[in-house]
Parts: structure tokens; C-alpha cells; sequence
């Protein structure tokens, strides 16, 4: 895992500051043709601290998703105070406001093709905080988790015609358990 230092407020926002530089470059071009250089002068920091913490932009906005998960399961332990029953209509709605949060980087790592990055740290996630139960196969958590990613990406992409009440409703139908 990227995420060094995790709980160190400047660290964070030093690295925050990177990931948010590589995604408001790639409104304007594709990644591949990101230049270090462009990503230091947008978040204000030297080649040398970019360094310290990442290889490639790739690896920034893979960091900066790990850093979004761990404010996720932060908030959620706030919220519940434990283990959180993530098929509940209520834990579908909280995901869905969470992400919407960081809806342009969701949606601008879809355009850009760049799915697999969520999709691994979803994985990750759901790897080591959802754990296998007799309601929770291990299938069955894999399929909620893509699901939730899918339906907030259009969601998203589709302007949030329907409330977020709607989608949840629409994804706890799913996965409720029978």
C-alpha cells in the first residue's frame, strides 16, 4: 500500500495537495502524457517531496483514494462507533454522500480510463473491512462493492437525476438481506 504516514496531518495534506494537482491535470490532458514537473508546479511542492512519496502520477491518485478510504472507514466509525452493517440502507446512503464528496475524481478517473484504480482499492477495501459471513459471502461482497462503484458512477455521470434516497433504495433491494 502507497499510504505512508497516514494519520499525520501534513503529510496529508502534502500528499492530498498532489493527488488533487494530478487530477486537475488530467482535466486537460491524458496520464500518460502528464509530466512530473507540471504535477509539482500545480500542488506547489518540489520534485523532491513528490518523490518522497510517489514514482509516477498514477501512484498519486492511487494514494489520494487510499487516503479517501481511510477518512471512509474513519467516518463510518464515528458514525457507528463499530463494525458498520455495510448492506444496510442506511450504509448505502452514507457511501453515497461520502463519495459524492470526491464525485469529480470518481468521474474523472472513469473518463479517463482509469477504472482500474478504483476498482483495486475497492477490492482492497473490501478484502480487509467487510468481513465474510454467513449474509456476506465472499462473492456477495465483491458484487456489492462493484455495484455500489457502478451505480454511484452513473449516478454521477447521469447529473443525479434521482435522489440519493432513490439509489440507495435501488441498490439495498438488491443485496437486502432475504
Amino acid at each position: 500500500m502507497l499510504v505512508r504516514e497516514l494519520r499525520n496531518p501534513k503529510t496529508i495534506f502534502t500528499r492530498m495537495c498532489i493527488g488533487e494537482a494530478v487530477l486537475a491535470l488530467l482535466k486537460e490532458t491524458e496520464l500518460k502524457r502528464l509530466k512530473i514537473l507540471s504535477v509539482v508546479k500545480k500542488a506547489g511542492v518540489s520534485r523532491m517531496t513528490f518523490y518522497k512519496y510517489y514514482t509516477t502520477p498514477r501512484s498519486a491518485l492511487k494514494d489520494y483514494l487510499q487516503i479517501v478510504i481511510a477518512e471512509y472507514v474513519e467516518a463510518i466509525e464515528k458514525e457507528d462507533g463499530d463494525v458498520h452493517p455495510f448492506l444496510s440502507y442506511e450504509h448505502i446512503l452514507f457511501a453515497l454522500n461520502f463519495f459524492d464528496r470526491y464525485r469529480t475524481f470518481f468521474v474523472t478517473l472513469k473518463k479517463q480510463g482509469l477504472y482500474s484504480i478504483l476498482i483495486d482499492s475497492i477490492n482492497e477495501f473490501v478484502s480487509i473491512h467487510m468481513p465474510i459471513t454467513e449474509e456476506l459471502s465472499v462473492y456477495k461482497r465483491y458484487s456489492y462493492a462493484g455495484s455500489l462503484l457502478n451505480c454511484f458512477l452513473m449516478w454521477e455521470e447521469n447529473g443525479k437525476q434521482e435522489s440519493a434516497e432513490d439509489v440507495a433504495q435501488a441498490i439495498y433491494e438488491l443485496y437486502k438481506a432475504k
